[in-house]
């Protein structure tokens, strides 16, 4: 009789510790699913703003690397050539930048920064001397001899706020 009690209350004992532990996990199990869906609607909110950001790029220009490649070009080397010519305009002697119509009044030199090839025609690219900050809208073509030329179509040079 003794041991028929010592047994029962041993089982109602478990029953009630693994019943606490099961509800615990499921606590934490409906918790998990929650930060799970929170973070995926995070993920799908930043992969939209990512996308809408990149709109005006050659990467997703279907129409822009096609014209290219009727022409025989492979975009895979032709637009990493292009961001690279702008950028070793930054290698210059004197004041003046070859594409950038200002003339830094710091002690740095004036120095392209950022590139975004928007499409087949058209750049747009951001220049600083490290004070003053301004951006360019640049077009380019390659002429019959394969060699890149850019052509300054406007820009502007950010005011200073004081």
């Amino acid at each position: 009789m003794y041991l028929f009690l010592f047994s029962v209350l041993l089982l109602i004992f478990q029953y009630v510790n693994l019943k606490n532990i099961i509800d615990k996990y499921e606590e934490d199990i409906v918790k998990v699913k929650a930060k799970v869906v929170e973070k995926d609607k995070a993920i799908e909110a930043l992969e939209e703003a990512n996308f809408e950001l990149s709109y005006f790029n050659i990467d997703r220009n279907e129409d822009a690397l096609e014209y290219f490649e009727a022409q025989g070009y492979d975009t895979e080397q032709l637009i990493p050539a292009i961001i690279g010519g702008l950028y070793d305009m930054n290698d210059y002697e004197g004041d003046d930048h070859p594409i950038v119509p200002y003339v830094s009044t710091t002690d740095s030199k004036l120095l392209i920064n950022k590139i975004r090839i928007l499409n087949h025609k058209w750049i747009i690219a951001n220049f600083t001397d490290g004070q003053f900050w301004g951006e360019i809208f640049v077009s380019y073509e390659i002429d019959e001899n394969n060699n890149l030329k850019y052509k300054l179509e406007n820009y502007l040079m950010y005011p200073t706020i004081n």
